[in-house]
């Protein structure tokens, strides 16, 4: 079921954040936006308030742990609590390991799996206190498979698997009736190719988009059938992708 569920999304100002939020309030859900881009976040609170949902706003810097539990806290003094944690943002910035784009590797791994954590460390508390919930996190087929140019990006996607794996694992042996959902997208139409510098990358990885991208809306639905399955049932793996790109 959808109707009523609080569900908290990270990155949620562009991209499969912002369709999972309209999806997911057409269906009766609670949404709770966070992300970097107040503007942004402004205007899609206002489009799902205008078509009858129901969401709110918190300008959230995933790595930042303050700014993960403050919008948990949003959640339960807005909507009396939290079913829902879908930890979305991300970034893409890649590029061949000998280009020694350091600082662009750090903040790989700020956003792409310290967010993550902090996600977790947020909303894990009020999930095992109230023996329910659901975690969903979007890692990429990078995630799955190696690609040169995309080492420090693949290794945090890796990592996210590796995370969300075991959190299940551990969810089921503590009786916490945790859910968890990895996302793999492949060729989605996003802002992630803006973030990339290295011009050589820039312009294979548009090619590839070009050719084969499909619109975030797809991952959207994505997200809904992994929340709206049975509480007793746990899809834990998701890979998704344009049909005619052989990722």
């Amino acid at each position: 079921m959808i109707e009523n569920k609080v569900v908290v999304i990270t990155g949620a100002s562009s991209g499969i954040g912002a369709e999972t939020a309209k999806l997911l309030a057409s269906h009766g859900a609670k949404v709770v936006l966070g992300a970097r881009r107040e503007e942004k976040l402004q205007a899609l609170t206002t489009a799902v308030t205008n078509a009858g949902g129901q969401a709110v706003y918190r300008v959230t810097d995933v790595t930042k742990p303050e700014d993960n539990q403050a919008l948990v806290q949003l959640a339960k003094d807005t909507f009396g609590g939290i079913d829902v944690m879908f930890l979305n943002a991300g970034l893409m910035p890649n590029s061949p390991l000998s280009a020694l784009k350091v600082e662009e590797w750090n903040r790989i791994v700020d956003v792409n799996l310290k967010g993550v954590l902090n996600g977790i460390a947020a909303a894990l508390p009020t999930f095992k206190a109230q023996q329910s919930g659901h975690f969903i996190a979007t890692s990429s087929v990078a995630g799955l498979k190696a690609y040169p140019g995309g080492a420090v990006y693949g290794a945090t996607k890796w990592a996210v698997r590796d995370l969300m794996e075991v959190l299940r694992m551990e969810a089921a042996q503590e009786g916490s009736h945790i859910r968890t959902a990895t996302i793999y997208p492949a060729a989605i139409k996003t802002e992630l190719l803006h973030t990339i510098t290295d011009q050589g990358v820039a312009a294979d990885m548009k090619q590839t988009y070009d050719t084969y991208e499909i619109t975030a809306d797809r991952i959207a639905k994505v997200v809904e059938f992994a929340i709206d399955m049975p509480e007793d049932t746990n899809v834990n793996e998701l890979t998704v992708g344009p049909t005619d790109q052989p990722w």
